[in-house]
């Protein structure tokens, strides 16, 4: 199975969830994109172990089967859809989310997340078996 991973998923991943540990174990690819990795940065500039946490998250992305996935027209396309669709249905969701969801799609990688809005989004391979955090 190829994931993408939320930000909120490399969190989980972080503080030692074995549930998150296990899927990103077997995955045969893990991507993170763009969007995802500036929210991590963004939140590492305003801790107090910025230097720490992105030390950790450039090791994370050496990983050999670990892929970062740029967003480009086509994403920009997928995001489009993606907000027709959600405005269609009045279910918006973050912006940053739906680029997020676009990568995925554009990729056809399942989306590893807590947050639950993104099964408003139909086409979206989702891991439907996280709990809320």
């Amino acid at each position: 199975m190829e994931i993408l991973i939320d930000t909120n998923a490399y969190v989980a991943f972080k503080r030692g969830d074995k549930q998150i540990f296990e899927i990103l174990h077997n995955a045969k690819t893990i991507g993170i994109n763009n969007v995802v990795l500036g929210e991590l940065l963004a939140g590492f500039a305003v801790g107090n172990q910025e230097s720490k946490n992105q030390q950790e998250l450039y090791q994370f992305l050496e990983i050999p089967h670990i892929k970062l996935l740029i967003s480009n027209e086509i994403t920009a396309k997928y995001y489009a859809m993606i907000y027709k669709q959600l405005r269609h249905k009045g279910k918006p969701i973050p912006t940053n989310d739906m680029w997020i969801a676009a990568t995925a799609m554009q990729y056809d990688f399942t989306l590893l997340t807590y947050d639950k809005h993104f099964t408003n989004i139909d086409g979206l391979l989702q891991y439907q078996q996280l709990g809320s955090q």
